[in-house]
């Protein structure tokens, strides 16, 4: 195995990796352009555009009613999720909901107890934000049922990145005047559940946004349509769809959702509520199962994420965590966003691990499996942030190692 922090010139790298290229003759590589185009008359534009019809990323459904669908991370480029391949979380089916009926009530303890309809939202001053969602539970399948057949969508498939638009919700309870014994926002959604989070006063204020756009169009349904919350680095069961119902209170509502449900159960039997806050992660897409690669130079790709903020390195090793070197990231490095890494290695046979590891810009860094389990146990489901590994056997296969 040859020392992971060797880099090649890009000469070498390209020349490796294309040399079929290379040896074409000047003839021949026009010949093959002239038989790859055509003189047929292409077909015409339509009201929506199609993907070439070569070109084909689904979603993985678990389950149609109640249940979810995973994002294909390992097939896609850069760091924004299409919005028709975002992944998806419901509790009771999607609701069909119009926006000219639209309501959103905001009462509780507040000054101005009003009726939104979505044009008064659309009234005020709106902003822009590249935001990753993940489902509190994503990258269980790693801890749990682990199989050596695990591709990056089914262990991490439930985290997806988005550019976001809507109105601050800092600046709607400004309108309706938040008393000063307010503590706690109950947000309910529309749908057959009416679901409900309890959310911080103190998060509402922040950066917490009432989206009624994503990628540049109205929310899909199954993101919300025609209003959501969206809650930066919290896990995504807390960013409420549909929403129809602000309630502003003095202590959290201790709703199933928070209790039963999405609660961190710790070694010593202890319970902890309410921590939303996702931790630092990442995970390498390629090469991963079920690839089969060749001796040779490759770049070894990844996401990394983190609830606290920035992304400021991503390490990789390619013998199991005994040597790292630093992946470069590609801008931009956006806070509370999905950011892509990339690392050159040679690969000369031989059995290798590849596993990464990322730090974000408060100092935390992504704990090892072992690490995770000492500290949360092994009856929690949420928060599976610990480092993700591959092994490529010697035949160049790739699976996924449990570490």
């Amino acid at each position: 195995m040859k020392n992971p922090d060797e880099k090649p010139s890009r000469r070498k790298f390209l020349g490796a990796a294309g040399g079929t290229v290379a040896a074409l003759a000047l003839g021949d590589v026009a010949r093959a352009q002239t038989k790859a185009t055509t003189r047929v008359q292409g077909r015409n534009m339509t009201s929506l555009s199609e993907r070439a019809a070569t070109e084909n990323p689904t979603r993985t459904v678990h389950e149609k009613l109640v249940g979810i669908a995973t994002t294909p991370i390992a097939e896609l480029d850069g760091i924004i999720t299409p919005s028709d391949l975002h992944f998806t979380r419901h509790h009771a089916g999607i609701p069909t909901i119009a926006a000219e009926s639209f309501e959103l009530l905001v009462h509780g303890l507040v000054g101005r107890p009003t009726v939104f309809k979505l044009d008064d939202l659309r009234r005020l001053p709106a902003r822009s934000m590249i935001r990753f969602l993940e489902c509190a539970g994503n990258g269980v399948a790693g801890l749990r049922a682990i199989r050596r057949d695990l591709s990056p969508e089914a262990i991490d498939g439930a985290t997806s990145n988005s550019e976001w638009t809507g109105v601050p919700l800092r600046t709607v309870l400004r309108e309706v005047g938040v008393k000063p014994a307010a503590r706690w926002i109950l947000a309910q959604s529309q749908d057959a559940a009416r679901y409900s989070r309890s959310i911080p006063l103190s998060k509402a204020q922040d950066d917490a946004l009432l989206a009624y756009a994503q990628n540049g169009e109205p929310l899909r349904a199954e993101q919300g349509y025609p209003l959501r919350l969206l809650l930066p680095g919290w896990e995504g069961s807390a960013s409420v769809k549909w929403l129809a119902r602000l309630e502003v209170g003095d202590e959290p509502t201790l709703v199933r959702e928070e209790t039963v449900r999405y609660s961190n159960i710790l070694p010593d039997g202890r319970v902890r509520v309410f921590e939303s806050e996702l931790g630092v992660k990442s995970i390498i897409t390629f090469p991963a199962f079920p690839r089969q690669i060749a001796p040779g130079w490759w770049e070894i790709r990844g996401l990394a994420w983190s609830g606290r903020g920035r992304i400021a390195r991503v390490e990789v090793s390619t013998d199991g965590g005994t040597r790292w070197s630093t992946a470069e990231l590609d801008d931009p490095v956006l806070p509370k966003a999905h950011t892509r890494f990339r690392a050159r290695w040679r690969w000369t046979g031989g059995t290798a691990v590849l596993v990464s590891r990322a730090v974000d810009e408060s100092g935390a860094m992504q704990p090892s499996t072992q690490e995770l389990r000492a500290e949360r146990g092994p009856g929690n489901d949420y928060h599976n942030n610990n480092q993700r590994a591959w092994i490529v056997e010697g035949d160049g296969r790739v699976f996924f190692y449990p570490g």
